[in-house]
């Protein structure tokens, strides 16, 4: 599937600096959505946003860096930049810490929030692709039977053949059986190939 249009999603309660960043994007050839605060940016936003944040810290009601946290307990993995006048080590830590792309302090620089936003959409894509890769992954996944995902189990825990017979109660003929269906509905080919698809899919789990 090719990546989605990107845009940049300004949230800026200054007009002036929200219309002078929203000009220099566009002439960049950017998409740009513009927000004076971050409670009309929730009320808009979708799932299928693409593209990357640019948010001022200090806001009337929400401020960035509680948008920010916010978004990400949400699950949206939309890259952020952040945004500041009044820039601080604490507000800086606390942005990176929620992972943002970068912290610019005003007046902004052109060149370096052209170089974020750069970033900030390769890690859009790269979240896109690993998106995908997880889907698919779960669809192969769910083609395994009950057995074949207790022998999966066993063989990426590292138990051999005859380890797995005992502990299944079946014969090690049968374990090799299974071993070779599941390879085949995973579409790898060694047993590496199964711990790495295996441990993708508990990562996938754990977020």
């Amino acid at each position: 599937m090719p990546n989605k249009a990107n845009t940049v999603y300004i949230v800026e309660d200054d007009p002036s600096v929200r219309d002078a960043l929203g000009l220099l994007l566009g002439l960049q050839g950017l998409a740009v959505a513009v927000f004076s605060d971050a409670e009309s940016f929730l009320a808009a936003r979708r799932p299928d946003w693409y593209g990357c944040l640019l948010v001022d810290i200090r806001m009337p009601g929400m401020d960035g860096l509680t948008l920010q946290k916010r978004l990400r307990e949400s699950g949206c993995w939309l890259p952020v930049i952040v945004m500041t006048g009044h820039g601080d080590v604490e507000s800086a830590r606390q942005a990176f810490r929620s992972e943002a792309v970068d912290f610019l302090e005003k007046p902004i620089d052109h060149a370096r929030l052209l170089s974020a936003i750069g970033e900030a959409f390769a890690r859009q894509h790269l979240n896109q692709d690993d998106q995908e890769r997880n889907a698919a992954t779960t669809a192969l996944l769910k083609t395994l039977t009950p057995r074949e995902h207790q022998v999966m189990a066993q063989v990426v825990s590292g138990r051999h053949n005859r380890e797995i017979a005992r502990v299944l109660d079946i014969s090690p003929r049968t374990v090799e059986v299974h071993k070779a269906r599941l390879l085949a509905k995973l579409q790898v080919g060694s047993i590496a190939d199964l711990v790495r698809l295996s441990l993708q899919a508990t990562d996938k789990n754990r977020r």
